[in-house]
C-alpha cells in the first residue's frame, strides 16, 4: 500500500478517486510546521536557521502521519507545484522521517486522472533551491515583522505591525490618498450638442473646453441659428485582440471588475475549484496553455462557433519575475462548459473558461469613424465617434472589463455622411464639471500596482490585503461620499437659452481602499525612520533575489545577511532615540464660545479636542474623516453627540459615540448601530427598531452544551464554537465537531492547551 499526501481533504477526495485502492490519500491539512508564534524563532549567529515547531493542533495528525508512512510501501509528497508546496514536502519529509529510499516528490498543475498518472511515473526528488526561497521569504518577513512592529508599539501605539510587503502596500495607497487631499479641483464647462442626420440622432463634443460661465454662455449665444456642416469624415478599420489567458492576479482583477469579488473571495472560490479537479492551479505567473488545452480548445471552438471563429495563438509571460513553469489558469476540461457548484463558484467558472476559450478566438474587426463638424459661427469643431462591428470574433463569447471609470460614450454605427454634408442641431448643452483627482486604489488596481512594480507575489496580495483592511485597520474598504456644489448648466434649443440648476458631486468613490490615521501615521514614520523597507525598488529587487535563490544562483542566507545588519542596527538606534510620532494638527476655533480644536491621535486613536485644562471635551473622528484633512465644521458636529432621543419602554435612548464608533445607550444595555446609519440623523423611532432587534439578538443563548457542576460549557461565539471553563476560554482544534465533545473530551482540550488571551508579547533583543 502507498500513501500519498496531500495539503487538503478536498484535494485528497479528488486524487483518491483517479489513484484507486492501492493508494491511500491523506492531507497534512497545509503546512505541519512553522516558526513559532511567541518567539523568533531564527538562529541569527548561526546563519538565520529556522527553528520550527510543529503546532498543538497538528501534534495528533503528524502523529497519525508518521504511522501511515512507517506501514507504506511508498510516500507520494503532492503538495502544490510552487515553492510554498515544495516547502510543505520539504517539511513533511523531514518531520516524518522519510528514507529517501521509499519517498517521492510529484507535481501536477491540474487534478485530473491523466496529469496524476504521468506525475506518479515521472516522480522527482525534493527542489531545495525552491525550498529555500520558500525559507528566504519566511525568514526575512519574520526579521521584518518581529524587529520592526516592536517599535511601531513604542513609538505610535500598541498592537501595530510592519511587514516587508503590507507596508510598502500602506505607502501607494497613502501616496494616493495625500496625492487626492492636495488636489484643487478646477471646474469648467462642457459642451455637447445632439445632431439630426438621415432620421437618427448623433451626439457629438466639442473640441474646446471653457474655463466659466461667461465664456460657455457667450459660445451658446454665438450659435444661434448656426449651420453646421461636416469637414472631416474619417473612416479607420480597427483590430481588437482578444486578453490572454489568466494569470492569478489578472483573474483577481477580473473577478473583482465583472463579479465583484473581494481579492480573497476569488483566491478561496479559485483554491475549491482546483482542489474538486476543474481548473488548473490557481496560482501562476504563467499565460501559457498547453498544447493539449490547445487543440482541445480549438476543436470546441470550431465545432460550436465555427471554423473562421478559430485562432490558436501562445501567449508569453510578460509579468516581472514571473517564478512558476506551469500554465495559465484554465478550465481542465474545455467542453464543460457549467459546472456543478455554488453560485459563486459557477461564476467565477464562468469567467475563466469564457476568458480561456476567447483567448484561442479570431480577432474582432471594428469600423471605427470619426466625424468632425464646423459651425459658420464659431472656429470651434465637434467632433462625433462611432465604432461599429464589423466581424465580432472572440466579442461573441468575452470581452475583458477595464478599470477606467469614465468609459466613452460612442454609438455602434451612423448613417452614411460625406463631407460638406449639413446637419441640424436640435439640441447644445454646455454642463459644468470639475476636473478629476486622481483615483483611490481598489483591490483590482492596488493588485494590478504590486504587479507592475514587481513586489510581492501572487500568492501574497490577498493576505497582505487582508491584513491591511481587517487585521490592523490601516485601510477602510468603503465609499467616499465626495461633496455636493450648486452648478449652473445652460441648454440652447432653437434661439433660447436657459439655466438649469443641478447639483454636482465631487470627489465621490464606491468599493476603494480609504487610508485611515493609523496608516498615514505607520507610513510616515516608516518613511521617515526606514525608508528602505517602503521603498518600490528596493522591496521589488528582494523578490529578484528569492528568484534567484530558487534558481540556485545564490544562497538564501546570504540574502539575509546582507539585509539584516544594517536594518538591525536601526532597529536598536529607534528604541532607544527621542523620535516618536506625535501628531496633531489646530482646527480653528468655536465661534460660539472661542474655544480652539485640535486634532490629535491617542491611544484610542484619532480624535478632536476642545478648549484645555479642565473643562476640555473630546470627541473621536467618525469613519472616513483624517485628522490632516478634516474641516472646522465637520469637528464641531462631532460634539453634537451624545443626543438624548427621548424614552422608549420606560428607558432613556441617548445616541453615544464611543471607541468603536457610535451606539445606543439603553439603560445597562449598549447597542451598536448598524454600519452606515448616521448617529447625528438618526430617528427615535429607527433607535427603538435597534433596540428590539439588539435585546432579541443578546437574550438567544448561545450555549451549544452545559455540563452543570463540572463549569465546562462549549459556547457558539462570534468566531466560531470554543469551550468555556472557569472564565477562560479553550480553543477547539481543528477538525473536531462541537456537537462530538464529551465532558472527558472537553478535560483533556482545558488539560492539554493554553487558553486564549490577548496579550502584548515581549520580544527579546538580539545582538
Amino acid at each position: 500500500m502507498d500513501l500519498v499526501i496531500v495539503e487538503s481533504p478536498t484535494k485528497a477526495k479528488t486524487i483518491q478517486k483517479f489513484l484507486g485502492s492501492d493508494y491511500v490519500v491523506k492531507s497534512s491539512f497545509g503546512h505541519i510546521r512553522d516558526l513559532q508564534d511567541k518567539k523568533l524563532s531564527i538562529d541569527i549567529e548561526n546563519g538565520f536557521i529556522p527553528e520550527y515547531v510543529i503546532p498543538s493542533d497538528k501534534k495528533k495528525l503528524v502523529s497519525d502521519l508518521k504511522k501511515d508512512a512507517a506501514k507504506a510501501d511508498v510516500v507520494w509528497l503532492a503538495s502544490d507545484e510552487d515553492r510554498e508546496g515544495e516547502a510543505i514536502s520539504w517539511h513533511l519529509a523531514d518531520t516524518l522521517g522519510l528514507e529517501k529510499g521509499k519517498t517521492r516528490r510529484i507535481v501536477f498543475h491540474e487534478i485530473t486522472k491523466d496529469a496524476i498518472l504521468n506525475a506518479v511515473k515521472n516522480p522527482r526528488e525534493i527542489d531545495m533551491n525552491l525550498v529555500n526561497a520558500q525559507q528566504a521569504r519566511r525568514v526575512l518577513d519574520r526579521l521584518v515583522g518581529f524587529e520592526l512592529s516592536p517599535v511601531l508599539w513604542r513609538k505610535i501605539k500598541r498592537g501595530l505591525s510592519a511587514g516587508r510587503v503590507q507596508s510598502v502596500a500602506l505607502r501607494l495607497v497613502v501616496d494616493r490618498e495625500r496625492e487626492i487631499l492636495s488636489f484643487q479641483p478646477e471646474a469648467f464647462y462642457k459642451v455637447d450638442a445632439i445632431f439630426r442626420c438621415a432620421g437618427a440622432k448623433l451626439k457629438g463634443s466639442l473640441d474646446t473646453r471653457f474655463n466659466g460661465l461667461d465664456q460657455a454662455r457667450k459660445f451658446l449665444e454665438d450659435s444661434i441659428g448656426a449651420s453646421y456642416s461636416v469637414t472631416q469624415v474619417e473612416k479607420k478599420e480597427g483590430t481588437r485582440f482578444p486578453a490572454p489567458p489568466f494569470t492569478t492576479s489578472t483573474l483577481q482583477q477580473e473577478a473583482a471588475r465583472k463579479l465583484h469579488f473581494p481579492v480573497s473571495l476569488t483566491m478561496r472560490v479559485a483554491q475549491s475549484l482546483y482542489e474538486r479537479g476543474l481548473i488548473t492551479y490557481m496560482r501562476t505567473d504563467s499565460t501559457n496553455l498547453s498544447s493539449l488545452a490547445i487543440g482541445t480548445t480549438r476543436e470546441f471552438i470550431t465545432e460550436n462557433f465555427g471554423a473562421r471563429y478559430s485562432h490558436t495563438r501562445q501567449y508569453k509571460t510578460k509579468s516581472k519575475g514571473a517564478q512558476e513553469a506551469h500554465e495559465a489558469i484554465r478550465p481542465t476540461f474545455v467542453e464543460d462548459t457549467e459546472i456543478q457548484g455554488t453560485a459563486q463558484e459557477q461564476k467565477l467558472y464562468s469567467l475563466i473558461w469564457k476568458r480561456t476559450v476567447a483567448s484561442q478566438m479570431e480577432e474582432a474587426r471594428v469600423l471605427n469613424t470619426t466625424i468632425k463638424l464646423g459651425s459658420d459661427r464659431r472656429s470651434e469643431q465637434f467632433c462625433i465617434q462611432a465604432s461599429e462591428v464589423l466581424f465580432d470574433g472572440f466579442l461573441k463569447l468575452y470581452m475583458e472589463g477595464t478599470d477606467d471609470e469614465e468609459a466613452d460614450e460612442t454609438v455602434n454605427s451612423v448613417p452614411e455622411i460625406r463631407t460638406g454634408d449639413v446637419l441640424e442641431a436640435l439640441e447644445l448643452t454646455a454642463d459644468c464639471k470639475y476636473t478629476q483627482a486622481p483615483y483611490r486604489y481598489s483591490e483590482q488596481t492596488l493588485v494590478k500596482k504590486l504587479e507592475e512594480l514587481g513586489i510581492g507575489r501572487p500568492s501574497t496580495y490577498a493576505p497582505t490585503i487582508s491584513t491591511l483592511t481587517t487585521g490592523r485597520g490601516y485601510i477602510l474598504k468603503g465609499d467616499k461620499e465626495g461633496h455636493s456644489v450648486q452648478v449652473t448648466n445652460l441648454v440652447l434649443k432653437g434661439s433660447e437659452i436657459s439655466s438649469v440648476q443641478k447639483t454636482e458631486t465631487i470627489g465621490a468613490e464606491k468599493g476603494k481602499l480609504l487610508p485611515q490615521d493609523i496608516g498615514l501615521i505607520v507610513t510616515d514614520y516608516l518613511v521617515e525612520n526606514f525608508p528602505d523597507i517602503v521603498d518600490y525598488d528596493f522591496t521589488a529587487n528582494v523578490e529578484k533575489d528569492f528568484d534567484k535563490v530558487a534558481d540556485g544562483q545564490i544562497i538564501w542566507n546570504n540574502v539575509i545577511s546582507k539585509f539584516y545588519s544594517p536594518f538591525h542596527v536601526k532597529v536598536d538606534g529607534s528604541m532607544h532615540d527621542n523620535n516618536f510620532s506625535h501628531v496633531e494638527r489646530e482646527l480653528g476655533v468655536d465661534p460660539s464660545d472661542g474655544q480652539k480644536l485640535v486634532a490629535k491621535f491617542g491611544q484610542f486613536g484619532p480624535y478632536v479636542q476642545k478648549g484645555d485644562g479642565e473643562s476640555r471635551q473630546f470627541a473621536s473622528l467618525a469613519s472616513g474623516q483624517l485628522i490632516e484633512s478634516i474641516t472646522l465644521e465637520d469637528a464641531l458636529k462631532l460634539f453634537q453627540l451624545p443626543r438624548n432621543m427621548g424614552s422608549y419602554k420606560g428607558e432613556e435612548i441617548i445616541v453615544m459615540k464611543g471607541r468603536f464608533g457610535p451606539y445606543i445607550k439603553y439603560g445597562d444595555t449598549n447597542i451598536t448601530l448598524p454600519k452606515g446609519t448616521d448617529p447625528l440623523k438618526v430617528t427615535l423611532e429607527q433607535c427603538c427598531s435597534f433596540v428590539d432587534s439588539g435585546l432579541d439578538k443578546a437574550s438567544k443563548k448561545k450555549v451549544l452544551a452545559d455540563f452543570g457542576a463540572e463549569d465546562i460549557q462549549i459556547i457558539d461565539g462570534a468566531y466560531g464554537p470554543y469551550i468555556k471553563h472557569d472564565g477562560k476560554n479553550f480553543k477547539i482544534p481543528k477538525g473536531v465537531s462541537p456537537e462530538s465533545l464529551t465532558l472527558a473530551a472537553c478535560k483533556n482540550i482545558i488539560e492539554s492547551s493554553e487558553p486564549t488571551s490577548r496579550r502584548y508579547h515581549k520580544f527579546k533583543k538580539t545582538k
